[in-house]
């Protein structure tokens, strides 16, 4: 008859001062990279169709010979939404994008786009970073992490994004707390690196982008999500350069 030890080998004790097995590194779990580009166009294309289609309608007022006496209103809706359109197309490029061969970023530089799409958007913005430089992985990840500041305080509120450096990582915050402060049950799935199941993809599609920048990077990333607060924090290793 067989006995366990003849079967396996010896068993090993266990002691309680022996070490808790490290848990796997994180990976996300991966769509097609059709479903992925799919999902990404989409969501570009959401954020983009509303000031291309103001600008469109101020055009229309401005070509309508009834509708003269609104040309001052035209004009400013042009000149408004235009402005969002450049924001975010330039915030995209370097959140979303290749933006530049450049593998280092100004954090002024990414404040200023930051701010240029938080100026359209009801939730306000708090930056605290106060770095020089920023590698390209973790100037993506703060700008992901202030579009997601954006998207978890759809009624307002404060995104607090801030930076700190230190035991080898760089460890990047955001915190947004306001009345309604919240994330989708998919846009949550997509910060755990799971593929979108249910629910609106464009919601999905940028928490899991974010998710996938990090484990990329070989950071890890960890939620926290309470009532009025939603606090995500990427820690990246350090990079020389």
């Amino acid at each position: 008859m067989l006995t366990p030890e003849s079967a396996t080998g010896p068993v090993p004790e266990l002691h309680d001062d022996q070490p808790t097995p490290a848990p796997p590194p994180f990976t996300p779990a991966l769509p097609s990279q059709a479903d992925l580009a799919a999902h990404l166009a989409g969501r570009l294309c959401h954020d983009l169709i509303s000031p291309v289609s103001a600008i469109v309608s101020g055009l229309d007022l401005l070509d309508d010979p009834s509708a003269q006496d609104m040309r001052e209103d035209a004009m400013n809706l042009i000149a408004q939404s235009a402005r969002k359109l450049a924001a975010a197309l330039s915030f995209a490029r370097v959140a979303y994008g290749s933006s530049a061969s450049a593998e280092t970023f100004d954090p002024r530089d990414l404040e200023v786009l930051t701010r240029g799409v938080f100026s359209h958007v009801r939730a306000e913005l708090d930056w605290a970073v106060g770095v020089d430089r920023l590698p390209k992985a973790a100037a993506r990840t703060l700008l992901n992490l202030a579009q997601l500041g954006v998207t978890a305080l759809p009624t307002g509120g404060i995104a607090h994004l801030s930076l700190h450096e230190g035991g080898g990582e760089t460890r990047i915050e955001l915190k947004a707390r306001g009345p309604r402060a919240r994330l989708r049950p998919e846009a949550q799935a997509g910060l755990r690196g799971e593929t979108s199941t249910e629910g609106l993809p464009g919601q999905w599609v940028q928490p899991y982008y974010l998710a996938s920048l990090v484990a990329d990077a070989g950071g890890r990333l960890d939620s926290e999500i309470t009532e009025d607060c939603v606090a995500v924090t990427a820690s990246l290793p350090i990079v020389i350069y």
